[in-house]
């Protein structure tokens, strides 16, 4: 079934649960048991350098990832780290291979391997995920809740984060900006 695994749900203005409010995720697997997804536009107030100092990993001077933002992925297990990313699997001890240029690992090792300038060429360092139950985010979607279209390398990993929502819209012809908060049904 996976129909949205590597999209983009973009959250209608009308959503106001803040954990998701103009929020963009991008789904990691979706099946007949539920969903994951990982929110790429809701950074947190601290870089990857301060959270390696927190893990005690030691990182290389000037390695141009350290003043990258952590990300609040979603509400779930918002105590562990889920690094979305360029490449393949087979580099780190656990990931998930997306697409075939796109995973999502879960292990140490890729942190290490940032922190010294090693890592893939373009990751997203985010913290817990968003999760729905079977037939939960089929349900949301129905509702009006949200919007979704094939997810964009480049909106993820390149565009600064506060145009992700509007350029994942437009992705699909959307101007969210012309969209009320107010939800109707005919």
């Amino acid at each position: 079934m996976n129909k949205l695994t590597d999209h983009f749900l973009i959250a209608m203005p009308g959503l106001m649960d803040q954990n998701f409010f103009q929020s963009v995720t991008y789904i990691v697997e979706h099946s007949e048991d539920g969903a994951m997804g990982i929110v790429i536009n809701h950074p947190l107030e601290i870089t990857l350098e301060e959270m390696f100092g927190q893990l005690k990993i030691e990182a290389s001077p000037g390695t141009k990832a350290l003043g990258n933002s952590l990300y609040l992925g979603g509400p779930v297990q918002e105590d562990r780290g889920f690094v979305l990313h360029d490449g393949d699997a087979v580099t780190w001890a656990s990931s998930l291979q997306i697409e075939k240029a796109l995973c999502v690992t879960t292990s140490k090792d890729i942190l290490e391997a940032i922190a010294q300038g090693n890592g893939p060429r373009n990751s997203l360092v985010a913290l817990g995920y968003a999760g729905w139950a079977a037939g939960q985010l089929e349900r949301e979607i129905s509702e009006n809740s949200w919007l979704s279209g094939r997810a964009d390398k480049d909106i993820i990993f390149n565009l600064p984060v506060e145009k992700r929502w509007s350029a994942a819209a437009q992705l699909i012809g959307v101007d969210i900006s012309l969209l009320s908060s107010e939800a109707g049904h005919a």
